[in-house]
């Protein structure tokens, strides 16, 4: 047997997602490395590990008990890894922060510093809708989450990051100049929603709802960037977060509607489960968000303010 710990995580991540392509997209690597350093380890056993039958990739049983073990042997090397860093005096693991979809445009650059300065430290942030946040925190599978919309049935404590600020917004085709009702506005104009789950669908349907306005024609996307890209393609119109339109503003390719009672403002805020026992790299982020946030805001979110 010699096999490299770069076959292991290959093998680990072709069981993972049960295909060659999907693994090399998760490893960014090509295709066809994937499918040499696969066959390489393979061929140092005499029990098949994979099998395909049509175009499908199946995992053999003993292929299972390979990839437990691979997965051990990976934990082990990063544990001596973080071991050795903790010797030294720097801070070393993981960091898990789950955060939903537009957080995108908020979080890394309140990471990104503190990543440069701590290279021991391993991020693992999921990008998802609102509801998978929320279990994720439920179920303490994560140190951090980043909600726009604070949930009031957990036990939470709680750090403002960014005030959150929802527009009506449409590509530049059709000109709107002065502000009109909700209900004048909505009248004729089909409307995007995001999927059920998601943050921003709740904060458009509790404004909709206030407001008591009746929908004209109804669409619905899986995420922003979906919406985004509807919206430059003259699809509809939609209540978004201002903060992940900001190059399209600029290049005149998206809109802000004037509309009474827009924007609706929230705040992105980092939060946790009440009385978590934090770790030494959870502690470390919180105190530095806590100390460099104005800083952060005042250099990457400058244009925020003109809005």
């Amino acid at each position: 047997m010699n096999y490299t710990l770069n076959q292991l995580q290959i093998f680990l991540q072709v069981v993972k997602t049960q295909s060659v392509t999907k693994a090399s997209e998760e490893l960014h690597l090509t295709q066809p490395a994937v499918s040499i350093q696969l066959k390489n380890f393979q061929d140092q056993f005499d029990i098949p590990l994979t099998e395909v039958i049509g175009r499908k990739l199946y995992i053999t049983d003993f292929g299972h008990e390979i990839a437990e073990a691979a997965e051990n042997i990976i934990n082990q090397v990063q544990a001596i890894n973080y071991k050795t860093m903790a010797y030294k005096g720097q801070l070393s693991g993981k960091l898990r922060i789950s955060i939903v979809s537009t957080g995108k445009y908020v979080m890394p650059f309140f990471l990104s510093d503190f990543m440069k300065e701590h290279s021991g430290i391993e991020l693992l942030m999921d990008v998802t809708n609102k509801s998978k946040v929320l279990d994720s925190l439920k179920n303490n599978e994560v140190d951090f989450a980043l909600v726009s919309i604070v949930p009031t049935t957990l036990a939470i404590e709680k750090l403002d990051l960014l005030q959150n600020k929802l527009y009506l917004v449409g590509n530049t085709e059709t000109k709107f100049k002065e502000e009109k009702a909700p209900k004048r506005i909505f009248e004729n104009l089909p409307l995007i929603f995001r999927e059920n789950g998601s943050g921003t669908r709740q904060t458009m349907e509790r404004y909709i709802e206030k407001n008591n306005i009746s929908i004209f024609k109804k669409m619905e996307l899986t995420s922003n960037e979906a919406v985004k890209q509807a919206l430059l393609a003259g699809l509809g119109y939609s209540i978004m977060p201002l903060i992940g339109i900001k190059s399209e503003l600029h290049t005149n390719e998206l809109q802000i509607i004037p509309v009474k009672g827009l924007p609706i403002k929230t705040n992105w805020s980092l939060i946790w489960l009440k009385n978590k026992k934090h770790s030494p790299i959870s502690k470390a982020i919180l105190e530095h968000i806590k100390t460099e946030k104005g800083k952060i805001v005042q250099d990457k979110f400058s244009w925020y303010e003109q809005y």
